[in-house]
C-alpha cells in the first residue's frame, strides 16, 4: 500500500519525535521506586548525616524513600566502585566529597576511574577546615607559627586522621607552600585528645571538632582554610591571607554512575539546589559546618576536574601514600 506523501511525512514527524518525549516521560516519571544514596564511610560522620538530610528531603519532595546505604572501606573506594558497576538509571547514587579527588591520586590500582566514570549530579556544601594548635605553642599567628617551626624543625608534630586523609592532606599542602618541617602523626582513632595533652602541637581539623575547644581556650585557632572568612569563626584570618594561593576545602555532592540520562540529572540537580537553598536546611548544614555550594552538573563536573588535579599534584609531589 502506497501513503500519500503528507501522510507519510507526518507519520515520519511523530516517529522522530518519539524518543524526545520518551526522555521526556521517563524525567517526569523519576522516581518510580526506591533510590539509593551510597554512603561510602561509617554512619555518624559528616558524610553520612549530610547524606540523611538530603535523602530525607529528597523523600519528602520526589514521594519516594532515597534510602541511605553505608558502603565503607579503602579509603571510600569500595563505596563509590559499588556505585559505578549499578546501573546508570538513577536509582543508585553517591554521596561523594573532596576525598574522591584525593583517592584518584592516592590509590594506584583502582578498578574505575572517578573522573571517566562517576558523572556529577549536584553539588551540596563546602566546610572550612582550621589550623589549631596546642597553646603551649609560643605562636599567635600563623607568621609567628611559621618563624618558631622554622627555627625548630621536626620538633613539632602535626596530627591527622591518618596517613592520606583530607587532614594529613591538607596539612602537607600548608608545609609545600611555607617550607615548614613539621613530623606527621596519623591516628586511625581521633586526634583531638593528645592534641588537647600537647603530644601533637598542631592539627588541620574540622570546624565541628575543634570548635568546643576554641570557644573555651583550650586549643588555639590560627587561621581557617577557605578562601573567605567564616561565620562561624569570624575573628580568625583565613590562611591565605599569610600564604597567598592556599584554600582547602572539604566538599560534599552527589554523583551517579556514567551514562545516567541527563534528564534524570537534569530533576536530581533541580531538586538538590532548591533543598541546600532552603533556610531550614540551610541551618542544618550550618551545625555541621556546612556552607551550601549550589552549581550546576556541569559546572560541579568542572570544580571536581580542578579539585582533582590540584590535589593530585600535592600527593603526587610529596609521594604520599594510603595507609
Amino acid at each position: 500500500m502506497k501513503l500519500p506523501r503528507r501522510k507519510f511525512l507526518h507519520l515520519a514527524a511523530g516517529a522522530a519525535a518519539l524518543p524526545a518525549v520518551s526522555r521526556v516521560a521517563r524525567a517526569q516519571a523519576y522516581p518510580s521506586r526506591p533510590v539509593r544514596i551510597i554512603v561510602p564511610f561509617p554512619a555518624g560522620q559528616a558524610t553520612d548525616s549530610i547524606a540523611r538530610l538530603m535523602g530525607q528531603s529528597l523523600s519528602e519532595r520526589l514521594a519516594q524513600p532515597f534510602v541511605i546505604e553505608n558502603r565503607t572501606g579503602a579509603g571510600g573506594n569500595i563505596g563509590a566502585e559499588s556505585v559505578v558497576r549499578s546501573a546508570p538509571d538513577g536509582y543508585t547514587l553517591l554521596l561523594i566529597g573532596v576525598s574522591n579527588a584525593m583517592n584518584a591520586t592516592l590509590y594506584k590500582k583502582l578498578n574505575f576511574n572517578f573522573i571517566r566514570d562517576i558523572a556529577p549530579v549536584a553539588s551540596i556544601g563546602g566546610a572550612l577546615y582550621v589550623m589549631v594548635i596546642n597553646p603551649s605553642v609560643p605562636a599567635k599567628t600563623v607568621p609567628e607559627f611559621i618563624a618558631y617551626a622554622k627555627a625548630n624543625p621536626g620538633k613539632i608534630n602535626m596530627g591527622s586522621s591518618g596517613s592520606g586523609s583530607v587532614s594529613h592532606v591538607f596539612g602537607e599542602r600548608f608545609k609545600m607552600m611555607t617550607g615548614v618541617n613539621l613530623v606527621h602523626v596519623p591516628y586511625r582513632g581521633g586526634y583531638v585528645a593528645d592534641l588537647l595533652s600537647g603530644q601533637v602541637q598542631v592539627v588541620f581539623g574540622t570546624i565541628s571538632s575543634c570548635i568546643q575547644y576554641i570557644r573555651g581556650g583550650m586549643l588555639r585557632a590560627l587561621a581557617v582554610t577557605t578562601a573567605t572568612r567564616s561565620d562561624v569563626l569570624p575573628d580568625i584570618p583565613t590562611l591565605a591571607e599569610f600564604v597567598p594561593g592556599y584554600e582547602a576545602i572539604q566538599w560534599y555532592g552527589v554523583g551517579a554512575p556514567k551514562d545516567t540520562p541527563a534528564e534524570v540529572i537534569d530533576k536530581l540537580n533541580k531538586e538538590i539546589n532548591a533543598i541546600a537553598a532552603d533556610p531550614l536546611i540551610k541551618a542544618r548544614l550550618a551545625g555541621l559546618g556546612v556552607d551550601p555550594m549550589s552549581m550546576t552538573s556541569a559546572a560541579f563536573g568542572k570544580f571536581i576536574a580542578d579539585e582533582t588535579e590540584k590535589w593530585g599534584n600535592v600527593i603526587a609531589a610529596l609521594n604520599i601514600k594510603a595507609e
